[in-house]
């Protein structure tokens, strides 16, 4: 598991992971468009913190704050 320094991440940030591509990314609470139950989350770049390991195994979700 990556070792995630939220004091670097954005207010709202609830997750960090990486994509396939590498690339790693903060995200927010997905957000439900209007009338539809479409959804999306927004993606900020984020630094990599050093992970090398599996893509599909890098999601960190924010521990909660005491």
């Amino acid at each position: 598991m990556p070792v995630v320094d939220w004091k670097k991440a954005p207010k709202g940030a609830r997750w960090w992971a990486m994509d396939a591509d590498r690339k790693a990314y903060w995200y927010g609470a997905p957000d439900i468009a209007a009338f539809t139950d479409f959804w999306f989350a927004e993606q900020i770049e984020a630094p990599d913190f050093g992970f090398t390991g599996d893509w599909r195994k890098s999601l960190v979700e924010r521990p909660e704050r005491k």
